[in-house]
C-alpha cells in the first residue's frame, strides 16, 4: 500500500524549461565559506551550481587535460572515524589535482571529543587549514565543528545523511539521461543516511522519489516530515520499481550494525535487485550502488551489466567533491556551457 506526503515545502515548479534562466539564477549564487552538512541547507539553484561546477572542472581535467591549480596554497583536513575507499581517495587525490594540500587524520591521530573537545579542535583546525571534510560516526559531532568552525566543513558521511554520495549520483544520472527534471528515481533496501540525502535533494531537481523498505526499516520520521514534494512509500519492492527510470539499492548492514547482520538479512530478504526487478521499471531503467556492495542487494546479472552505472557513480565522487570544495573555497565561475537539468 502505498503512502504519499504532498507537498509542503517547495513552491517553485520543479523545473525551468528554459537552460539560459539558470545562468541569471546562478550569478547570484554564492557558496563560498559556507559549510555543506546536509543538502537540505541548499536550495535548487546551489545544487544545480555545485553540479555545473564540478561537471566542468571534469571536462577540464579530463577531456582537456588542463592543469586547473584552483586550490594551490590551500590545505584540508580529513577527519575519518570510519573507514572509507571512495570518501578518502576521492577527496584526497581530488585535493592535490587542484594543487592543494590534503592531511589525513584518523582516530588514532585525532579523537573528536575525547582528548579534546569538538569544540577546540574546530578552532584549532580553523587556524592550520582552509577546510574540513569529517567521516563521523554522529551528526552533532559535525553539527559542533561547523559551529565552531570559522572554515566550511564538509559531511564526508554521518548517521543521518551522506550529501557528497548524492552529488556524485545525480551527475552520473544527468550525464547518462541527458536532464534530471522528470526522472524517477525508486530506492530500495534500508531507509538509512544516503535516502535521507536523496530524499533532501530530489524534489529540488525535479526527480520523483518512490521507497520501498521493509517494516521497521523507514527512514528517519524527521527527514519525512521535512521532505518537499511528493513521497512514494511502501513495502513492496516491485510496486516501487513500476515505471522507474532508476534503481537504487545501498548495504543492507551498515558500519556499527555488524552484530544486527543475521537479523538484517531475514527482514530484507525479497528486496535483492535483480533483472525481475528491472522488468516492471521503465525500458531505459538503470542501476545505482553508492558501494560497497553484496551479491544478496544486488546481483551480478544487474550489478555487471550495461544497465549499471556503479563505476562512473564511483568515479564522480572525485569530480563531485573537488567541484564542492572549488564551490565552498572560490569565486570559479565554470567555463563549459549550463548543463540541462
Amino acid at each position: 500500500i502505498f503512502k504519499v506526503l504532498k507537498s509542503l515545502y517547495i513552491k517553485e515548479p520543479l523545473a525551468h524549461s528554459h537552460t539560459h534562466s539558470y545562468t541569471t539564477a546562478f550569478g547570484s549564487v554564492k557558496l563560498k565559506g559556507r559549510s555543506c552538512l546536509t543538502l537540505k541547507d541548499f536550495g535548487p539553484d546551489e545544487i544545480k551550481k555545485m553540479l555545473w561546477v564540478s561537471a566542468d572542472v571534469k571536462h577540464r581535467i579530463k577531456q582537456n587535460n588542463e592543469n586547473l591549480p584552483l586550490l594551490q596554497g590551500k590545505s584540508i583536513a580529513m577527519i575519518f572515524e570510519k573507514r572509507s575507499t571512495r570518501t578518502r581517495m576521492s577527496t584526497e587525490t581530488g585535493f592535490a589535482l587542484l594543487g592543494g594540500h590534503p592531511c589525513f587524520l584518523t582516530s588514532q591521530d585525532i579523537h573528536l571529543g575525547v582528548n579534546e573537545s569538538s569544540t577546540d579542535t574546530a578552532r584549532v583546525l580553523s587556524g592550520l587549514c582552509d577546510i574540513v571534510l569529517a567521516r563521523v560516526y554522529s551528526h552533532s559531532t559535525l553539527e559542533d565543528l561547523a559551529k565552531e568552525a570559522s572554515i566550511p566543513i564538509i559531511n564526508g558521511l554521518s548517521d543521518m545523511y551522506h550529501p557528497i554520495q548524492i552529488l556524485a549520483d545525480f551527475l552520473t544520472l544527468q550525464e547518462h539521461y541527458g536532464s534530471l527534471n522528470g526522472l524517477t528515481v525508486s530506492w530500495i533496501g534500508d531507509g538509512n543516511n544516503v535516502l535521507h540525502s536523496f530524499m533532501m535533494t530530489a524534489a529540488k531537481l525535479g526527480v520523483h522519489l518512490k521507497i520501498s523498505t521493509p517494516k521497521g526499516y523507514e527512514p528517519e520520521k524527521s527527514v519525512i516530515q521535512e521532505y518537499g514534494t511528493q513521497l512514494v512509500l511502501t513495502t513492496d519492492p516491485m510496486e516501487a520499481a513500476h515505471e522507474s527510470n532508476v534503481l537504487v539499492t545501498d548495504t543492507w548492514v551498515s558500519m556499527g550494525q555488524e552484530e544486527e547482520k543475521k537479523k538484517r538479512l531475514k527482514d530484507f530478504e525479497g528486496y535483492q535487485i535483480t533483472m525481475q526487478t528491472g522488468s516492471v521499471a521503465r525500458p531505459d531503467w538503470t542501476f545505482l550502488h553508492c558501494l560497497p556492495r553484496k551479491s544478496e542487494e544486488v546481483d551480478d546479472q544487474v550489478f555487471y551489466s550495461s544497465r549499471s552505472l556503479v563505476f562512473p557513480e564511483a568515479e564522480n565522487r572525485k569530480w563531485t567533491i573537488m567541484g564542492l570544495m572549488v564551490s565552498l573555497l572560490t569565486d570559479y565561475s565554470p567555463k563549459m556551457p549550463m548543463m540541462k537539468f
